[in-house]
């Protein structure tokens, strides 16, 4: 009896197209609810379209009567207020500084996500330079640059300092923390995890607010410093007590077997866990990391509540001063925009990254 000839392999589109018929237009009920779902986001999408770009008013001249006499966005508000909203109340002839300062941390964080410079010595060199610069321009004095106190510093550049100082100081003492809570210490163990689950337990509005107000009355006046940097270490705790959970929970997933293969090859305790162990740990605890970075990035806003005009409260500020009131949708648009770009621009890495050490795992 003859074999009847096997059906010819269908190609990559051929199977999505099989697969997109069979969940969307399987059936008359499940057709109909597919084109009613498309027909109401396609009314959605010309709606906005009108709004945002046909209707809308960019002219910076534009006055309330003509944006409401046109019908659609007022984005004039942005063309009038746009250095409120990236730079806050930074001297307006010094904001020249910020810009550069927001270049370059864009451009370190671009260098950081280069796989040649992931080496300590590069990844600390780039670091350490580029927060310098970021500091010399907004801070000043020196170069025959005008001093500019922390506390007029706002905006954008307010937010990535933030996000940036919280993540380099944040991320060493997580490892640090996720470290010491493995320890076959039992007292380092319990004292850091009592130590950790303190800190989650309390809200970062607490954490800051402590910080920012409260510190300064338990130490002497040589360690209170600026209250920026105090918010930043509040925020870098908050963050590295999450962070060491993600790690700890890489590490378990790493089978035991790789640690006591490296014990058995007489690696000391320190290049276990730098050669061996943290590498893997990281891997496993990727998309939690990532998904902690973005959390850190849109937390920065809460900085407002302890005298900081960060990059929405600048928005806020820009639309509740003169006549531009109504104009606050337009505004608020425009800050979850760049705030959308810094967070898809993250997710975006972390799933490059994954799919990277998911490929090199497999290989070996």
């Amino acid at each position: 009896m003859t074999a009847l000839p096997a059906a010819p392999a269908l190609t990559p589109p051929a199977r999505r197209f099989r697969r997109l018929r069979r969940d969307y237009f399987g059936s008359p009920a499940s057709a109909l609810m597919t084109l009613a779902s498309l027909g109401i986001l396609l009314g959605l999408g010309w709606w906005l379209m009108n709004w945002a770009l046909l209707d809308a008013t960019f002219s910076a001249a534009a006055t309330q009567a003509e944006c409401v006499q046109a019908g659609g966005a007022c984005w004039s508000v942005i063309a009038a207020r746009w250095r409120v909203i990236l730079f806050g109340i930074y001297p307006y002839d010094e904001q020249w500084r910020p810009s550069f300062a927001c270049a370059v941390v864009a451009g370190i964080i671009l260098l950081s996500c280069l796989p040649r410079m992931w080496s300590f010595r590069r990844l600390a060199l780039t670091w350490g330079l580029g927060a310098a610069g970021f500091y010399i321009l907004m801070r000043g004095g020196i170069l025959g640059l005008s001093v500019v106190n922390e506390q007029q510093w706002g905006g954008l550049p307010l937010t990535l300092f933030i996000f940036v100082a919280t993540a380099v100081a944040g991320m060493p003492l997580a490892i640090l923390l996720a470290l010491m809570r493995r320890s076959e210490l039992p007292v380092v163990a319990r004292v850091t995890g009592w130590i950790i689950d303190t800190i989650r337990s309390l809200p970062l509005l607490s954490i800051l607010f402590t910080f920012a107000i409260v510190v300064p009355f338990m130490l002497p006046g040589f360690l209170i410093g600026e209250k920026l940097y105090r918010v930043i270490c509040g925020a870098a705790l908050f963050f590295a007590a999450y962070q060491a959970e993600i790690i700890r929970g890489g590490f378990q997933g790493i089978p035991r077997g790789q640690d006591e293969a490296a014990k058995a090859l007489g690696l000391p305790y320190w290049q276990r866990m730098s050669r061996v162990l943290l590498p893997q740990a990281f891997r496993l605890a990727l998309p939690a990391t990532i998904n902690q970075f973005v959390v850190a990035f849109m937390e920065t806003s809460l900085v407002v509540v302890v005298g900081f005009i960060d990059l929405l409260a600048a928005g806020n500020t820009a639309y509740k001063t003169g006549e531009w009131k109504f104009a606050y949708v337009e505004v608020y648009a425009f800050v979850a925009a760049i705030y959308f770009l810094f967070v898809f621009g993250l997710s975006r890495y972390g799933a490059y990254l994954e799919a990277r050490m998911n490929a090199g795992h497999r290989k070996e």
